[in-house]
């Protein structure tokens, strides 16, 4: 390794063939002097090419050593390397190149200006080891095996507390808290303040009439079918009147003819069950066709599959379960969501129900996801990437192609959550509203979409489709148990067995609209909020949030409270719909609001409650405003968590209650 070539170098025409001596093997010969290296060196790789200047080719073979050889004769055009040593088994080699590449071999002296600092390297680690075997030597063989299997126990336990689905900072703030509430004096409070809220939460949250009583037991003797009839009629009356257009989403349908053709539909199949499909033929024919037209629908291909859900939430979680799946057989452990702020929170609980973790991307300023954070979210554990179309809060849609970019540069699934506003986006060009950027199968890409029926596809409740570009992808959304004694378990989705009804009724709905049908419904819903979104854009104090292109109108405002526009809003009989991080509310437009006079007067009492609060634009707000915005100022939001469950407590209560203020803010009881 330490000697060098002798180059004997003969000039023609500006050095046209440059020589080495060939002698015979016997590994020894002088060296080039300091003299002729610094000549050697001076010549640029144009210079040395024996074809003349500018030509050059790839060397057949790098020598990573020096060649070693005394002078002798060397005939032939070309390079010629010499016998030379190698240095680790001290075996002589021949080696006879023609090298007709750029020369000379700056490798061979870069290696050689690091020899001093590898035999530092090697003084250094020599000593390190001998300092650990000194310092092992006065312990026993068992002693160290011991030690050895206790460290590598807790750096197991160490990465697993680290890297848990919940982030360490996360779980770390909660300990806290939870360690401040236990304090005498000031988790006393806290309680205390948390017990007053639960009570005014638990008022304001009376779904029942103060006249009305509960049902507690089974009456001794089965009632009449119009008794049963005249009950239910009395039940379904103390709801909001479905169709005068006050209701933001949750209904969806204004048509009489459609819903009745759907509830026909379902009492036809209301005892079927897609669980067996070889005992109703006809639902899993049926389901076949949603999915397929659906498909259809979102430009997929002919490998291009999905299956029939109960609703955006199981389409979502069947998604998330599938890449979990995939994930694991790539390899991960634990599998990360990459999914923007303003993804439904569908895609947490799918996190919280399948031991992954999410990570939330924040949005720009026009309330899309920032695709440059989003790039940087992503790591060897993201089992998916996530994008909606559009995002609930603001009706916003998030920019597919350029996110399905990094899903194929990392190769990393993207799924589109077109649940709200699947049955719009597919019509909306054929409506006279195309939109600026694509965002089904058509973009490379994009591997599964969530898309609900129940909602712009006016199929009843209950009803949503997942589809996937690829059957690679479903195979992993499916459950089997293979062990059971009750025989090989199969089942798709979440449940066994699912109301065959739903999905009769959702196929009618598909049916009796058709293409037509659903192009004039959404050029009707895109035609009123467009018309909605500029005149809200002209009123003083508050703002629209984005660009929203869709069915979602979502309201902010930089001069007071906007929850407080909410209770003045709600108590004018409207049911709009919270939003926080930041404060907000939205306005979903569906059919019923395309009626005679809605917008228009929608508009109306959206002015006058604007006014009213610009008199006084620091008054406090009360009511379900308040305690809305006390949620989303609190830190610790397991508090928040606690709060909530007081609702969903309330759910099933069968207390009557007299409530002092209803959820509106108006003492008369709706």
């Amino acid at each position: 390794m330490g000697h060098n070539p002798q180059l004997l170098w003969k000039g023609h025409q500006g050095l046209e063939q440059a020589r080495p001596a060939f002698p015979e093997r016997d590994g020894t010969g002088p060296t080039v002097s300091a003299s002729a290296l610094a000549s050697l060196s001076a010549w640029g790789p144009n210079q040395l090419s024996p074809r003349g200047l500018n030509a050059h080719t790839k060397p057949e073979t790098e020598h990573p050593f020096p060649v070693s050889a005394p002078p002798g004769p060397l005939s032939g055009s070309g390079v010629h390397f010499l016998p030379w040593r190698d240095p680790w088994t001290h075996r002589g080699k021949y080696k006879k190149h023609a090298w007709e590449a750029k020369l000379p071999n700056t490798g061979l002296f870069l290696l050689k200006a690091f020899e001093p600092y590898l035999e530092i390297l090697e003084v250094y680690s020599t000593k390190a080891k001998n300092y650990v075997n000194g310092h092992c030597t006065k312990y026993e063989p068992w002693q160290l095996i011991a030690c050895s299997v206790v460290s590598t126990l807790l750096i197991v336990w160490v990465y697993g507390f680290v890297f848990q689905p919940e982030s360490l900072w996360s779980r770390f703030k909660k300990r806290c808290f939870k360690l401040i509430r236990k304090m005498p004096i000031i988790g006393r409070k806290i309680q205390d303040n948390l017990n007053k809220t639960k009570d005014d939460i638990s008022k304001n949250m009376s779904f029942l009439k103060v006249d009305k009583e509960y049902v507690k037991a089974l009456p001794v003797q089965g009632l009449s079918s119009s008794a049963v009839l005249e009950k239910l009629k009395e039940y379904s009356s103390m709801g909001m009147i479905l169709v005068h257009g006050s209701l933001s989403h949750a209904v969806y349908l204004s048509y009489f003819i459609s819903a009745c053709i759907s509830l026909q539909a379902y009492g036809n199949f209301a005892w079927s069950n897609p669980l067996h499909p070889d005992i109703f033929p006809g639902l899993r024919k049926i389901e076949a066709e949603i999915v397929r037209i659906a498909c259809s629908l979102f430009n997929g291909g002919p490998d291009s599959c999905g299956c029939v859900t109960s609703g955006g939430t199981e389409s979502i979680l069947m998604a998330c379960k599938a890449y979990r799946d995939l994930a694991f057989a790539n390899g991960i452990r634990t599998p990360e969501i990459v999914a923007p702020q303003s993804a439904h929170a569908a895609f947490d609980k799918a996190a919280n129900y399948f031991g992954m973790k999410i990570i939330r991307v924040p949005l720009n300023k026009m309330m899309e996801v920032d695709v440059r954070a989003m790039r940087r979210a992503i790591s060897r554990n993201t089992a998916m990437l996530v994008c909606s179309a559009p995002q609930f809060p603001h009706g916003i849609l998030d920019p597919v192609p350029e996110v399905a970019k990094l899903a194929v540069r990392y190769k990393i699934p993207l799924h589109v959550d077109a649940c709200l506003g699947g049955f719009l986006i597919v019509f909306m060009e054929k409506a006279g509203y195309p939109l600026e950027q694509p965002f089904d199968f058509r973009v490379k890409g994009v591997t599964s979409i969530s898309a609900d029926t129940h909602k712009y596809g006016y199929a009843p409740k209950g009803s949503s489709v997942v589809l996937y570009s690829d059957k690679k992808y479903r195979s992993h959304q499916f459950f089997v148990a293979t062990d059971w004694q009750g025989g090989i378990y199969a089942s798709p989705t979440i449940a066994g067995s699912r109301p065959g009804g739903i999905s009769a009724a959702c196929w009618a709905a598909l049916m009796y609209f058709g293409e037509s049908g659903y192009v004039e419904a959404t050029k009707q819903i895109i035609k009123t909020t467009r018309f909605l979104k500029s005149e809200l854009e002209n009123i003083k104090g508050i703002f629209v949030f984005g660009n929203p292109q869709l069915s979602v109108i979502a309201l902010g405002s930089r001069d007071f409270d906007i929850y407080r526009l909410f209770n003045l809003m709600t108590a004018k009989g409207w049911n709009l719909n919270h939003l926080q991080f930041p404060p907000s509310i939205h306005f979903c437009i569906t059919l019923v609001h395309t009626r005679k006079r809605v917008a228009i007067q929608f508009l109306k009492d959206i002015r006058e409650s604007v006014t009213q609060i610009m008199k006084n634009p620091k008054a406090k707000t009360t009511g379900m405003g308040a305690i809305y915005g006390m949620a989303q100022t609190t830190v610790d939001r397991n508090l928040v968590a606690e709060l909530t469950s007081v609702f969903l407590d309330s759910l099933f209560s069968t207390d009557a209650i007299t409530p002092s203020s209803q959820m509106n803010g108006s003492s008369k009881p709706r």
